[in-house]
């Protein structure tokens, strides 16, 4: 399983509806009002959409706070990594991270080096400065994919240091952005260099919980737009998700509750984890927290949850980590007390 959200595969080893763990969406669900928008939104069905994205790029612009002119649209984040991977000859990649930073690249025939966090899923700056050559491609996950953290500000400063010393590249892939605590947002610190040397990718996916639309978004130096207005496909992005986008953008008061909502939900749910045993949680600054198991392997505890109609997300497809990790998402209260009571009666199992 490389990706989460798959419940179709186990809907037949449970009676009832399962509770989906393993894909990390926002629970208060789209914003208010989305729906309506849409159904009004069939007519433009009949049309292409207008192959700029004039509007679309506007509205992203605006929420992003950057000039349009810099704004990068596609279906979903991972195709706006995927045009970027084209750009490149070579791509560095973390591990444990995000599998499509590599499959993607080795799509497209790219040469890939993985180096690998510190016991602490840190990035070491040491290894970077000693690997990156000029014209390298560095995809990092901020926060990481299944780690949870974000880089702090003063090591992405220093990575950036690096990057620009070796005319290298550094891809943020940020699509869980809105998640994070509000210490730094990075678009507004690579905007007084526009851009050069970084690209900076978010989605409606998480946050925004549309993963069916496949709306991905960022921003980019002017010369890298211009590179990749080259490969990208045309209509990547349907009527319906730049009518979302559109729309979405504009709810401040479902964004401010969302992150609020999260905030409580994280310290709930991992101050319940760290307190049981056979479990070794790590502290996340997303809506996602990677535990290692003490006492069992991913595949018994997946199956136990399974039983109980709960769907986790095992880690082994994540290369650098072995069978003794999962990933669970944080959900609505009442989901994440079943999920407390679960890991409770796995002790006593």
């Amino acid at each position: 399983m490389k990706h989460g959200g798959d419940l179709i595969s186990y809907r037949d080893f449970y009676k009832g509806n399962l509770i989906d763990f393993s894909s990390n969406i926002n629970p208060l669900g789209p914003p208010e009002g989305l729906g309506e928008i849409l159904e009004n939104s069939f007519e433009k069905l009949k049309a292409y959409p207008d192959i700029k994205y004039r509007n679309l790029k506007r509205s992203v612009a605006n929420y992003l706070n950057c000039e349009d002119k810099n704004v990068v649209v596609g279906n979903g984040a991972v195709e706006i990594i995927d045009n970027f991977i084209q750009l490149f000859d070579r791509v560095l990649v973390f591990i444990p991270s995000f599998s499509e930073y590599e499959l993607r690249s080795k799509v497209h025939k790219k040469e890939v080096l993985k180096l690998k966090y510190t016991d602490d899923f840190k990035v070491d700056l040491q290894s970077l400065k000693d690997n990156i050559k000029r014209g390298d491609l560095l995809i990092l996950g901020n926060p990481n994919n299944p780690t949870g953290m974000r880089i702090e500000e003063d090591v992405l400063l220093s990575i950036y240091k690096i990057i620009r010393e070796k005319d290298g590249f550094l891809l943020l892939d940020e699509a869980f952005f809105e998640f994070c605590p509000e210490d730094y947002d990075s678009i507004e610190i690579f905007k007084k260099y526009n851009f050069k040397n970084v690209g900076i990718i978010r989605a409606a996916t998480k946050f925004f919980a549309l993963p069916g639309i496949r709306l991905g978004y960022g921003c980019t130096s002017l010369d890298i737009v211009e590179r990749y207005r080259n490969i990208e496909l045309p209509w990547s992005v349907n009527a319906l998700a730049d009518c979302a986008g559109g729309y979405i953008f504009q709810c401040k008061d479902y964004i401010e509750k969302s992150k609020a909502y999260i905030h409580e939900e994280r310290k709930y749910l991992l101050s319940e984890l760290f307190n049981l045993e056979g479990i070794a949680p790590y502290s996340t600054q997303s809506n996602y927290i990677l535990i290692k198991l003490l006492k069992w392997n991913e595949e018994y505890v997946f199956n136990y949850f399974l039983k109980r109609g709960i769907v986790i997300r095992k880690c082994s497809s994540f290369e650098g980590l072995d069978g003794e990790y999962i990933r669970v998402a944080i959900k609505d209260r009442e989901k994440n007390m079943k999920l407390i009571k679960s890991f409770k009666e796995l002790g006593e199992y």
